[in-house]
């Protein structure tokens, strides 16, 4: 499965009801925009979408970021607790074609690092495949400090890695399902991939 488009395209997506309601200014997609901004070496797209909690809506939000849109990668933020309004996990699995569980394993380890609380997460990732092209979605914490120790992990003061973030497994996923070929720095994220799929640098 390929892709049509050689320039990476990054949905994100708050799911808030008081923000996208105006009560108070979303934090999600800053959060997640100023991440990647330091992660990411590859040029990319982003697409931002603010939306409340409502599954028929994120659903449909989802699916227009990876049919229209041509996402090759999808992160949303917030909606993943075990409230009821928080019904994020069952709008991604709806649109999902097949699921990745290796991914809401890992943040709940990540997590648990830091609040005990953080088994009460039902964080998922799935992928969306359709006839030419496909993209891996992905449910994020909702706090910066969060989103940030997830998606790349901590380091100490020497920069020895003390817990693996999630990102490093993201480009070479990517790449598998056809997207473009993602380089991140190494200092923030350093991605992983076997020997075979490395690229020479340019």
């Amino acid at each position: 499965m390929t892709s049509n488009s050689d320039t990476l395209v990054i949905g994100l997506v708050s799911v808030s009801d008081r923000a996208s309601g105006g009560v108070y200014q979303d934090l999600g997609v800053p959060a997640l925009q100023d991440w990647l901004a330091r992660a990411l070496t590859t040029p990319y797209r982003l697409e931002t979408r603010l939306i409340a909690d409502e599954q028929a809506q994120i659903e449909a939000t989802l699916t227009e970021l990876v049919d229209t849109a041509r996402c090759h990668l999808v992160l949303t933020t917030g909606g993943t607790g075990p409230a009821r309004r928080d019904v994020t996990p069952e709008a991604t699995i709806a649109v999902g074609t097949r699921e990745m569980p290796g991914f809401g394993e890992q943040m709940r380890q990540i997590s648990l690092h830091f609040v005990p609380t953080a088994i009460l997460s039902r964080q998922t990732a799935v992928l969306r495949e359709i006839a030419d092209h496909a993209a891996l979605i992905l449910n994020l914490p909702g706090q910066p400090k969060a989103i940030a120790e997830t998606l790349g992990g901590l380091k100490d003061a020497d920069g020895a890695t003390l817990v693996g973030g999630i990102f490093a497994a993201v480009p070479y996923c990517v790449d598998l399902i056809g997207g473009p070929y993602m380089e991140t720095d190494p200092a923030v994220c350093k991605a992983f991939r076997p020997k075979s799929a490395l690229r020479p640098q340019p």
